[in-house]
C-alpha cells in the first residue's frame, strides 16, 4: 500500500501567491462602498497571482475594468508596491501607502453641486 499526501483544495492559496491583507481590503472596500453609494461603481473582481494581487473595479459587468488597484511586493523598495491603473493602462498613482494612492480615485467622487 502506498501513501498519497492529501491534495489541497482547488481554491487554496499557494505560498507563492500575492494577496491583499485584511487591513488593505478594508481600505479598498471602504472606498468601493462610497463609490457604489454614489452610483459610480457597480461590480468588482479580485485576482491573486504569483507576483501581483489585483482589485478590479467595473462600472457595469464588462470585459475591461475601469480601474485596477494592484499590489506588487517586488516594487516595495523602488516605486512603491501599490498602484492605481486606469482603463487605458496608464498608471494614475503609485506609492508605498495604500490610502495615499487611493486618494486619486476619491477625488473623482468630489464634484461641484449646482
Amino acid at each position: 500500500m502506498t501513501f498519497q499526501p492529501p491534495t489541497p483544495f482547488p481554491g487554496a492559496q499557494d505560498a507563492g501567491q500575492v494577496a491583499f491583507h485584511r487591513t488593505e481590503l478594508a481600505v479598498i472596500l471602504s472606498l468601493y462602498g462610497r463609490m457604489v453609494a454614489a452610483g459610480e461603481w457597480r461590480d468588482y473582481g479580485i485576482s491573486s497571482l504569483s507576483d501581483v494581487a489585483i482589485f478590479s473595479v467595473f462600472r457595469r459587468t464588462a470585459e475591461h475594468p475601469m480601474y485596477r488597484i494592484e499590489k506588487r511586493p517586488k516594487l516595495r523598495t523602488r516605486q512603491g508596491e501599490y498602484a492605481v491603473i486606469g482603463m487605458d493602462g496608464r498608471v494614475l498613482k503609485r506609492g508605498h501607502d495604500l490610502k495615499t494612492v487611493l486618494r486619486v480615485l476619491d477625488r473623482k467622487l468630489i464634484r461641484a453641486v449646482d
